[in-house]
């Protein structure tokens, strides 16, 4: 018999197959590398090499994107930037905010929103109703009502409101919440989702102004208790990431 035929072929290396990626899974870690955010202090280097772009509270030195605020890192696709833990309200166009109707002209209504400068609801824009000149315009907005106004116009003399837009209203009822404004953005959520979540749990109407007042109007005083101290906790724990999950489940241990 013919001895057996020896192979010569170099042995083939084995392919190293990688597991598949989940894309659920996927999607689920870079959603929590998105939502997890840092605490950071000026000339803290946040990113590093020119894939990345300096935003809000950020600029670029050389190949870094360097912090000049303190706050919270958040990233959304290359853009880093930072949101600030501390400071006042700085009024911009198309900012809706709650204010208190202060002081009643021949022109129209001046409305306080805690800041230095009032802002100014003039006849056009603070009814939705035409309002003659000769009016009682008390019957329209009293001293003492709270509402919702967007901003229009921000000018070095003051600030042009409007009570015309969508949900903008007289605020009756309910209770005021007063958070820190820098913190609006997270109580609000990504697409709303935080305040959303609030509302269906408590089932409560919110309108969450800019300048960090917050209405609540419930059906009776625990719903609207309980809102206020949802809001409240997000406002403390804004840093920590998954706090939609979290606020999800005190507000269940609550009911």
């Amino acid at each position: 018999m013919n001895p057996e035929k020896i192979d010569k072929r170099k042995p083939t290396a084995k392919k190293e197959i990688s597991p598949t990626t989940n894309p659920t899974e996927k999607k689920a870690e870079e959603k929590a590398k998105s939502e997890a955010r840092e605490i950071v202090v000026p000339g803290q280097i946040v990113a590093k090499g020119l894939d990345n772009l300096p935003g809000d509270g950020t600029i670029r030195e050389g190949q870094n994107i360097i912090a000049i605020r303190f706050g919270l890192l958040n990233s959304v696709g290359r853009l880093m930037k930072v949101i600030p833990l501390t400071g006042t309200y700085f009024p911009k166009k198309e900012d809706i905010v709650i204010g208190e109707i202060t002081e009643i002209t021949q022109a129209g209504w001046v409305v306080s929103f805690g800041l230095r400068a009032s802002g100014f609801l003039t006849l056009a824009e603070g009814s939705r109703e035409y309002v003659p000149k000769n009016a009682d315009l008390t019957k329209y907005h009293n001293f003492g009502d709270l509402v919702a106004v967007q901003v229009v116009a921000v000018k070095p003399k003051g600030i042009d409101l409007s009570i015309k837009g969508p949900g903008l209203r007289k605020l009756d009822g309910g209770l005021v919440v007063k958070i820190n404004p820098n913190k609006v953005p997270r109580v609000i959520g990504r697409q709303g989702s935080m305040v959303n979540l609030i509302k269906q749990e408590t089932n409560c109407n919110i309108v969450v102004g800019q300048n960090g007042l917050i209405w609540v109007n419930g059906r009776n005083a625990e719903s609207e208790l309980l809102a206020r101290d949802a809001i409240k906790k997000v406002e403390a724990f804004s840093h920590i990431p998954d706090l939609t999950e979290k606020i999800k489940e005190f507000l269940d241990s609550r009911k």
